[in-house]
């Protein structure tokens, strides 16, 4: 079983760039060059996409291959497959890694246990319901991302072969 995935770095400082390559070739197996363009929402960075194919699972070796560098912004997403749920994987130097399984849709899943920790934090007083709910969606790396998230010139388009 194998599923597809896409890896967005947003930004990375030059240097940094082959060391990206080196660890999504180590988790892949293989040889990796990613296609490099300017990033225009931060002179002096790069930033690139690079389409997968691998395990299940896939997307969570790649987060964790690149989670150690605190000048890299990136996101990691998995199809579901037969065997698994989708991933999406987003990263931002600020805040750190965040997780969230996605379905067959891109509908971001939350587990009813994240669910009931965020009312509990909320009827404790400790924190507002509105705010619980978009960190579980993700919504502080949204946010931080979506400049990134625009493609600059020279950007790859993207087909889509699919309609869902």
């Amino acid at each position: 079983m194998t599923t597809r995935g896409v890896l967005y770095v947003h930004s990375a400082p030059r240097a940094l760039c082959p060391h990206v390559e080196w660890a999504v070739a180590g988790v892949l197996g293989g040889r990796v060059q990613l296609d490099w363009i300017r990033q225009p929402a931060a002179p002096g960075t790069w930033r690139s996409e690079f389409s997968w194919q691998a395990r299940p699972g896939t997307a969570s070796k790649l987060a964790s291959a690149l989670r150690g560098w605190d000048l890299l912004r990136f996101e990691v997403t998995a199809e579901p497959s037969p065997t698994a749920e989708g991933e999406r994987y987003s990263s931002t130097p600020a805040l750190g890694i965040f997780h969230a399984v996605t379905g067959m849709h891109g509908d971001i899943l939350v587990p009813e246990d994240r669910l009931r920790a965020a009312l509990a934090r909320s009827a404790s007083g400790e924190t507002d319901l509105a705010a619980e709910i978009a960190k579980l969606l993700g919504k502080p790396w949204d946010d931080e991302l979506e400049s990134f998230r625009h493609a600059g010139e020279g950007a790859p388009v993207r087909w889509l072969h699919q309609v869902v």
